[in-house]
């Protein structure tokens, strides 16, 4: 024991250890730093040594918890958005020193070594040395080495899995991937190499192109649940088997689809998931979830769980074997993760694991024989059905079908425990003598022992408080001999007893206790362990069961204190379950006395005391008759007592009277004669004298009431029994009555044993206000014997007159008294008293006995409704005797009133019941007449105030209240006071009635159902928000609550509860949503701290009964000190001069809110006057008032007041006279300055009054404008989709052939190439040997290189010879694919030893292979352009040039008023009208295509939409597209060979065109003619005829010709790609014979000659800007078509062009090589080798594609939807501002979701299973067969040996210089070809 608590004797010792228990501290280790909070725990189970892991440390502990050895994790910098890690490779986003979070602690036994995987840099892995914590590894630089990014620490785990000693052990990793799937596989197996260096450390246990050993959450699962996550809880290893324990949101077709979904809540499942430890490619992946159900209630919340063995006990129940592993698992209940008010019920439960695997082995069995799904949503969002194929056994490790499966059955535990207050957060569990022990971790920091013996048989035996604060985290760990517990909080370790065995002090506590560790320890009477006890082993040493629990029995049990003094007794113990006892016992009697204690078998016997040990019984008296006391015994091998039984010493002399002597339960006798109690009666003077039983004592019998009148003599007979005779020399009896505190005694007589006379005496007490007195009678003889009363016989002493002033008072009183109504004397008295003749009196029962004059003395109430009912009390005289006398006799206002006997008190009240009134009965007197039969007037008695008859009228208000209940309702009305009771009822339910407030009651509304009254019911109030949340410690600061149905509350009241004080304030209503309340003060004095902010415990409102509100669980509210300010100066008071700022200092003027400094209401006095102030944290400085004199000052803010002292304001001296008139003077000076000055303004401000007019106008018309504009912007984006979808029919698309769409590709702006040409023959020959040169791959690379080293190879070069080589292998794609790989991998290798940034890899056309990359596409996407891409590409186009011809189009500049480009966009209004039924008469249509003369027919008219502002050439192009909407743009007509003719009425004809004599000339701008200028009206009929020559009104020709629209149109036309958007604008030339510039829309104002007031009636230009999302909003769908068909990889009936999936697949394998494993090097190559390559190119010049023409403003819009794309395939974030381009910015919101359609069309190109080289060249063979003859080899050869002749002497040096080239003699035969084309030309 500790050396404090040393306990002399053995009975004391049992206090002592368990008060040294309580104060044992359990050993813990606290965190250093609050941030630094502790994550995991491991134990090594070999020397119980202790390693921690926390945020920025792991530590090495001893098992008792002291710090050996810490190694440092963190702070570093690093940013979560970094991969790779900013140690890898340089990371653009802002670094910040970041905690590094433990998220796994692994021993690793095999290696001596500890794993911690820590949350910095992706969630790298140390491996440390278990001695000292050195760090033997950190690989950190391949993507196998980041597990994951996660923060928490609660999400991740990992099992070592060991397959013998041959093989390295294996970890098995799984984790949450915080939204990074694509980076982290959610579970995976990774190698633990022996080396903790080795390179391939963590590395997949199996990897290849298909399937790897890791599962990967897909994108489309975050598509359906944005922030989906697989939460894993625990895991282990069994069997064969690796389980992890899961919780995760639940894919469902229901509402569940994410958390983000219109505000409902996810729906969590936990599973627990099984692989087989022997598969690599995780085909055994199943998992099946878990939960259990308890009393109807679901637990499916994992918390916790722990492997187990199942221990023989709960075994039996499970039916399962002791060895069997069990697992233990906490649940919260339901399925809806609230971390704010998370439910606290949780459950504990147990599953077998047998019972998991057999579910699991069904499940598989149904699965392969096909029936089902596989169920897994989360990882196949669609469902796959089962494929039906073997049967399958228990170690069954699945195949790459039918996997990974889910189950759909939840799996149930069974519940063994469940808590709804202390949430259970941890669980542990072991095995000890077959009994299952859980340990069960909560939320508040306890520990809860549990024992399992059965599947529903969980008893929790103890609970310890194991942290100081919880909640307990789910890492718990034995120490290595099981003695200890480790448990952990967020900031301590602290190490627990298994067992705390040593608290039970007695063995039936020990044994009942439930611990199993538990038993009694006999000899040394102790609780604890069996191990702990010595010889335990030895028979009934040692107690494990209560049965066996020592039991003592004594004989005899009692024993007088004063019997030592005959004789010292024996007592003899009966003992049984007692240990062998051979070394002896001793018998203690407490304190007392110890001796030698004889053992005969298991009989013992003991001495009692002797008389010296005995003295204290004897003196301490109070404590009745006796004293137990403890009989121990004690071993004397042990020196401890092992046993005890009570013993009782008793004192007889206690007692003092006879019957409490013979009653004790001892053997106590009464001595009569001496009057004394004795245990021996032999001390008795006379036998006769000693009394045993209570029949013999002495004692006065009950008699009946005594009655003594006042001042009258009389003697009182007592009866009795036993009355004693005295002896010679003892005195008599006497009487001892106590009156009012005064003993009188009066000399008695003992007539014979049983009767006893008080003499003749006189009595008296004092005061009429008692009408009796009870007094206490003893009779006593020889002076203090006293005679046993046990009837409490007592004297009654009375007075007459005493509260007897009537008559009926006094005819009432006892009939024993003998008091009458003494008629002449009017009083009550004795009859004897009484001076007048008997028939005077009047007495009860005499023949006189009826009083008369009845009188009425009040009547309660005073009104009553008519309809009766009312009780009315009648108080009085002399009202009757008994109750009959006034039955029938009682009428008030004449109305009957029956008397109710309960309510009647003979003489002095009735009681009666109205009965109804008649309506003639308005008021009226009481009468009551006293009798039977007859009334006689002077039996009859009125009162003389009157009873009224009342309506009453009233309302009530408020009309509403909250269906809780608790509203105050006030009834008002009239005589609401009438009547005798007042309830009111609300439908059915009953009101509480508060009280009557001037004829107003108040009542309280009941708690009602919500259809009670649907006039007064109201839904409960609702609250939402408050705000501020914040106050001071005073309060009374303004709070604004919002929420619902306030108004209905009449007294809202703000609360809030601290320290359990509760304060309230009061709210006031502003509106049903809203209310202004003052905060509630804090108690200060009750403050924890009252220096730093305090929550409440409780805030909220008592809002009537609503019971919801009263205390708020989603509220911060919160408490700031209260300002304090220092006095104003030492002594208080303060000089200051008038007009002096008052600077009051202090602190917490300011309180520190979360949204900045919050706002304070302060108030400062100066004396009266209050004076302006300015707020700072420390000073309130206030404009002190115009005053002088001292003035207090006085500060409020809050609930709170303080003065800092008083100011004294002084004036200064008064003026002398010369100042004053000085002053005067120069005042009268500066009035006579500012009047001047005034009239100077006043006329300045008028003339700027009227500018400013001007302006205001100028500014409105302005407004106007602009919003007129929007409005239509907005107008034309609504109608326009509809119209747009539905014109474009799906007219056929008219795609160019193979070869022409080649040759625009390849040679882009030459018509006819010479590679389509044939050759002269003379230099064939010579062609066919360069063609087999060309053929020869290492020539052909050669040769390339060698082009490229040329400086005078320039850009073009490179292109032309790429395209040309191209068209040459045509027929052999196969060899040219080769070529094309081999080109591509030197420029990947020349690109990064150039030291270039890996993303400008293919992004400028720079080389010969990246043009050829682009050719290469071109040959082999031409089918899927045609099958697929085509259509969308087609539909965007004809939508952008329908929008862009729907609003006008300068002919001139092509800008129009619709466009994407903001360079194209008509920054002007322009007023335009559409002309919607022009009929077009198309005359030539039946020259050209039925060959029929135009006179022959009638020709059908056709509708046209044009614009009146559209120039003739634009009408002429409108109407050519409407007659030959479906041909092909090579087969029309052409516009400029046309002319329009305009058919009026009878006959007339018009031809119209751009320019004519009527053509308008302003200065030296022309005007271009429109339809409008011809006044051309609607429904026109308009013909288009072959050219005339002439017309008659042209001009000359030579103008008409150089001026036609069309000249400006092909100035822009151009099939190239162009590479600017404002090249393409004409530049507007001057007429070259008059000098005079032509002009459509808008005049290009790069003339600067435009007017000054042209460009003050313009708007803003920007403000059109908002055509372009106009535009922009209506091409939307088809936008979005042609990416969603590019970036696809399903498409209608064609599957992924293989050339794709070969060209990324070899890229990938290059980015492999060169070691490049950042994902946006190898996304950036791909975009830059397909989407900029080739699509880009085909967006932008839809020409290459399709027979059209394209405008200038159609190329302007493709090159926005281009660069869009281009973005779209950008890995870089694009930061935009308001100064970024205006087409960036109108695509910026549409960017990231096509960026994500990126993403996943190469994620699942990635995913596709590779092409095989024979695949991929009988494919590329194909394409080659079907496009043999497009071109001529010849003419290409030829072009291509152009470069020979130029660069011969490099090449053939080339050549030579070349290994592989000098071996097959290439320069040879290339001198051979130069020979022969030498020769030959």
């Amino acid at each position: 024991y500790p050396p404090h608590a040393k306990c002399s004797l053995n009975w004391h010792s049992f206090t002592c250890i368990v008060s040294s228990l309580q104060e044992e501290e359990y050993a813990s280790f606290h965190a250093e730093n609050p941030e630094w909070t502790f994550n995991h725990l491991a134990v090594d189970f070999r020397n119980g040594n202790v390693y921690l892991g926390a945020v920025n440390r792991i530590y090495k502990l001893s098992p008792s918890l002291e710090v050996q050895v810490s190694h440092e994790t963190g702070p570093d910098e690093d940013n979560r958005k970094c991969y790779p890690p900013r140690i890898v490779q340089p990371c653009s986003e802002p670094l910040t020193l970041t905690n590094n979070v433990n998220k796994m602690l692994l021993m690793d036994y095999r290696e001596n070594r500890l794993l911690a995987c820590g949350s910095l840099y992706q969630g790298i892995c140390k491996l440390l040395r278990l001695d000292d914590l050195f760090k033997l590894g950190e690989p950190f630089h391949k993507k196998e080495h980041y597990l994951s990014g996660v923060n928490e620490s609660g999400s991740v785990f990992g099992v070592i899995v060991s397959y013998g000693n041959a093989s390295p052990d294996m970890l098995f990793v799984a984790t949450a991937v915080d939204g990074k799937p694509e980076y982290f596989p959610t579970i995976s197996s990774r190698k633990l190499a022996r080396n903790s260096e080795e390179d391939g450390m963590f590395a997949y246990v199996f990897h290849d192109e298909f399937v790897a050993s890791m599962i990967k959450i897909p994108s489309d699962t975050f598509t359906v649940i944005p922030d989906f996550d697989i939460y894993y809880i625990y895991g282990f290893a069994s069997g064969n088997f690796v389980y992890f324990l899961t919780l995760q949101p639940e894919m469902g077709g229901g509402p569940t689809t994410g958390s983000s979904s219109a505000g409902r809540e996810q729906v969590y499942t936990s599973k627990i998931v099984r692989l087989c430890k022997a598969d690599t490619a995780f085909n055994s992946y199943v998992e099946v979830p878990i939960g259990c159900i308890s009393g109807n209630v679901e637990y499916r919340l994992l918390e916790a769980a722990y492997l187990s063995k199942a221990g023989a006990i709960l075994a039996r129940s499970l039916d399962v074997a002791p060895d069997d592993d069990v697992l233990f698992a906490v649940f919260s209940k339901g399925q809806k993760r609230r971390p704010r008010q998370a439910s606290q019920d949780s459950a504990l439960c147990v599953f077998s694991l047998r019972k998991i695997n057999e579910k699991i082995k069904e499940r598989l069995q149904s699965c392969y024989k096909g029936e089902g799904t596989l169920d897994l949503a989360w990882l196949k969002v669609k469902d796959i059905p089962c494929s039906s194929l073997l049967t399958i056994d228990d170690d069954f490790c699945g195949l790459d079908m039918n996997a990974p499966l889910g189950v759909s059955e939840m799996v149930r535990g069974k519940p063994l425990f469940s808590d709804a207050v202390d949430k259970m957060t941890s669980v542990i569990a072991y095995v000890y003598k077959n009994h299952s022990l859980v340990f069960v971790g909560t939320k508040s920091g306890r520990v809860k022992k549990i024992r399992v013996d059965g599947s529903s048989r969980a008893l929790q035996y103890e609970t310890v408080q194991a942290v100081e604060n919880g909640p307990i985290l789910r890492d718990m760990a034995f120490s290595s001999d099981h003695h200890y517990l480790y448990v952990m909080s967020e900031t301590q370790l602290s190490r627990v007893p298994v067992e705390a065995c040593g608290q039970y002090a007695t063995c039936s506590e020990c044994l009942g206790s439930g611990d199993p560790h538990c038993g009694w320890c006999v000899l040394h009477n102790m609780c604890t362990r069996k191990e702990k006890c010595e010889r335990s082993s030895e028979p009934r040493r040692f107690a494990s069961d209560i049965k066996q629990c020592v039991r003592l029995s004594v004989h005899p049990n009692n024993i007088s204190v004063s019997q030592f003094s005959v004789t010292v007794s024996e007592n003899t113990l009966l003992a049984h379950n007692v240990p062998e006892l051979s070394a002896g016992v001793n018998c203690t009697f407490e304190d007392l006395a110890e001796m030698n204690g004889l053992v005969e078998g298991n009989r013992i016997k003991c001495s009692s005391p002797a008389e010296k040990e005995m003295p204290r019984i004897v003196v301490d008296k109070g404590k009745g008759d006796h004293q137990i006391v403890q009989l121990y015994l004690k071993s004397k091998e042990t020196g401890l007592a092992f046993a005890n039984t009570s013993f009782v010493f008793y004192n007889c002399s206690v007692h003092k009277s006879c019957l409490s002597c013979v009653s004790s339960p001892y053997q106590c006798h009464w001595c009569k004669y001496r009057h004394d109690c004795t245990h021996d009666p032999r001390t008795c003077s006379f036998q006769e004298g000693r009394v045993k039983k209570p029949e013999g004592c002495p004692q006065l019998l009950p008699a009946d009431r005594i009655l003594v009148p006042v001042n009258v003599v009389k003697p009182i007979t007592l009866r009795a029994k036993n009355l004693p005779q005295p002896q010679s020399g003892q005195r008599g009896y006497e009487c001892l009555l106590t009156i009012q505190g005064n003993e009188h005694r009066v000399p008695a007589l003992r007539f014979n044993s049983s009767s006893v006379q008080c003499q003749n005496t006189s009595y008296f007490y004092d005061g009429m206000e008692m009408s009796s007195l009870p007094v206490e009678l003893t009779v006593i003889w020889n002076g203090d014997f006293s005679i046993d009363n046990p009837a409490h016989n007592k004297v009654h002493l009375y007075k007459c007159d005493a509260q007897r002033g009537s008559c009926g008072l006094c005819l009432k009183a006892d009939p024993l008294f003998g008091c009458v109504w003494c008629k002449g004397e009017n009083r009550c008295t004795l009859k004897q008293h009484c001076p007048h003749p008997e028939n005077q009196w009047l007495e009860h029962n005499g023949i006189n006995s009826k009083c008369t004059h009845p009188r009425i003395t009040q009547i309660t109430p005073l009104r009553g409704p008519r309809e009766g009912g009312t009780l009315v009390t009648i108080r009085g005289e002399n009202l009757g005797l008994e109750f009959r006398e006034i039955q029938d006799n009682v009428k008030v206002a004449e109305v009957d009133c029956t008397p109710i006997r309960e309510g009647y008190i003979p003489a002095e009240q009735i009681v009666c019941e109205m009965g109804k009134a008649e309506k003639s009965q308005y008021t009226g007197n009481v009468q009551v007449c006293v009798g039977v039969g007859e009334c006689r007037p002077e039996f009859m008695a009125k009162s003389s105030k009157y009873y009224y008859f009342v309506v009453s009228l009233y309302f009530w208000r408020p009309s509403r209240g909250p269906v809780s209940g608790g509203t105050i309702v006030n009834i008002t009305g009239s005589h609401l006071d009438a009547g005798s009771n007042v309830s009111v009822m609300f439908k059915d339910q009953p009101c509480t009635y508060l009280r009557l407030v001037e004829n107003n009651p108040e009542l309280i509304l009941p708690n009602t159902l919500k259809q009670s009254i649907k006039s007064s019911y109201v839904e409960d109030p609702t609250i939402t928000k408050i705000e501020p949340e914040w106050s001071i410690y005073s309060g009374y600061t303004p709070v604004t609550v919002t929420g619902t149905n306030l108004d209905i509350i009449q007294t809202p009241l703000i609360r809030a509860k601290y320290n359990n004080h509760e304060t309230l304030n009061f709210c006031q209503v502003l509106s049903p949503t809203s209310m202004l309340c003052q905060a509630p003060e804090l108690s200060i004095s009750l403050a924890r701290h009252q220096e730093v902010p305090e929550r409440p415990d409780e805030f909220g409102f008592k809002l009537d009964d609503v019971q919801a509100l009263m205390a708020l669980n989603n509220t911060n509210f919160i408490y700031y000190p209260n300002p304090e300010f220092e006095p104003l100066s030492v002594s208080g008071v303060l000089e200051l001069k008038p007009g002096s700022p008052i600077i009051l200092k202090g602190r917490n003027f300011l309180p520190p809110t979360n949204s900045g400094n919050g706002k304070l209401n302060y108030t400062v006095l100066i004396g009266e006057k209050p004076c302006m102030l300015t707020v700072s944290e420390t000073q309130l400085l206030c404009e002190s008032p115009n005053l002088t004199g001292r003035h207090k000052v006085l500060a409020r803010v809050g609930g709170s007041e303080f003065s800092p002292g008083v100011v004294h304001i002084t004036s200064d001296s008064p003026l002398s006279s010369t100042a004053i008139i000085g002053i005067a003077a120069a005042g009268a000076l500066l009035i006579l300055f500012i009047v001047v000055v005034l009239i100077a303004y006043k006329r300045k401000s008028r003339e700027s009054d009227l500018t400013l007019k001007r302006l205001q106008m100028q500014m409105d018309n302005l407004e106007s404008r602009v919003a007129l504009e929007c409005k239509e912007a907005f107008a034309e984006l609504q109608t326009d989709i509809h119209e747009l979808t539905s014109d474009l029919d799906g007219a056929g698309i008219p795609f160019l052939d193979y070869r022409t769409y080649t040759m625009r590709v390849l040679f882009p702006g030459i018509e006819e190439h010479p590679v389509l040409r044939d050759l002269e023959e003379q230099v064939e020959k010579g062609l066919k040997l360069f063609g087999q040169l060309i053929n020869n791959k290492v020539y052909l690379l050669c040769f390339i290189r060698t082009l490229e080293a040329q400086r005078g190879f320039s850009m073009r070069d490179r292109g032309n010879v790429a395209s040309l080589i191209m068209t040459v292998l045509q027929s052999k794609l196969e060899y040219a694919t080769d070529v094309l790989k081999h080109l591509l991998s030197d420029l990947i290798d020349r690109n990064l030893e150039s030291k270039n940034h890996p993303k400008l890899l293919l992004r400028r056309t720079e080389s010969v292979a990246e043009k050829m990359l682009t050719n290469w596409f071109t040959f082999l996407l031409y089918k899927f352009l045609k099958e697929c891409a085509g259509e969308p590409l087609f539909s965007l186009f004809c939508a952008i040039k329908q929008q862009m011809e729907k609003g006008p189009i300068d002919s001139i500049t092509g800008e129009a008023r619709y466009s994407l480009s903001e360079d194209k966009l008509i920054r002007q209004q322009i007023d335009y009208k559409t002309l919607v039924r022009v009929a077009v008469l198309c005359v030539f249509l039946l020259q050209v295509v039925n060959c029929i003369h135009p006179e022959n027919e009638k020709s059908p008219e056709i509708q046209v939409k044009v614009l009146n502002c559209d120039t003739i050439s634009q009408v002429k192009e409108k109407i050519l597209d409407a007659i030959y909407k479906n041909v092909p743009h090579s087969h029309r007509l052409k516009a400029s060979d046309m002319d329009l003719e305009w058919r009026q009425g009878r006959g007339q004809r018009m031809i119209l065109q751009d320019e004519d004599v009527t053509t308008k000339i302003e200065g030296d701008w022309k005007r271009l003619n429109m339809l409008f200028h011809y006044q051309v009206p609607d429904n026109a009929v308009m013909a288009l005829v072959p050219k005339q020559v002439t017309a008659y009104n042209s001009v000359n020709n030579s103008t008409v010709s150089r001026t036609s629209a069309s000249k400006y149109e092909n100035m822009i036309k151009y099939t190239g790609s162009p590479d600017s958007l404002r090249s393409r604008t004409p530049m507007i030339t001057p007429d070259l014979e008059s000098g005079v510039k032509v002009w459509h829309l808008v005049k290009n104002h790069e003339h600067g000659d435009q007017k000054e007031g042209d460009r003050g009636s313009k708007m803003v230009s920007e403000i059109y800007l908002t055509r372009l999302l106009a535009t922009k909003g209506t091409l939307q769908k088809f936008v979005d078509d042609l990416f969603e068909t590019i970036f696809s990889t399903a498409h209608r009936g064609s599957a992924l062009p293989l050339a794709i999936k070969y060209m990324f697949d070899f890229l990938d394998e290059q980015a492999d090589k060169h070691n490049i494993h950042d994902p946006h090097v190898r996304h950036t190559w791909k975009s830059n080798c397909l989407p900029l390559r080739f699509w880009v190119n085909v967006i932008k010049n839809p020409q290459f594609v399709f027979d059209i023409h394209k405008s200038s403003i159609t190329d302007a819009c493709l090159s926005v939807v281009a660069q869009t794309f281009m973005d779209s395939c950008s890995t870089s974030e694009h930061r935009l501002g308001k100064d970024s381009p205006s087409n960036k910015l109108l695509y910026a919101k549409d960017i990231p979701s096509y960026k994500s359609w990126v993403e996943r069309y190469y994620s699942d190109i990635n995913k596709m299973p590779a092409i095989s080289d024979q695949d991929m060249n009988a494919y590329l063979a194909e394409q080659s067969r079907m496009h043999m003859n497009e071109f001529n080899s010849m003419s290409s050869l030829s072009e291509i040996y152009s470069y020979v002749g130029k660069y011969t002497e490099e090449i053939v040096c080339a050549l030579e210089q070349d290994d592989a080239a000098r071996k097959q003699r290439l320069a040879f035969k290339l001198e051979q070809v130069v020979a022969f084309m030498s020769l030959e030309s």
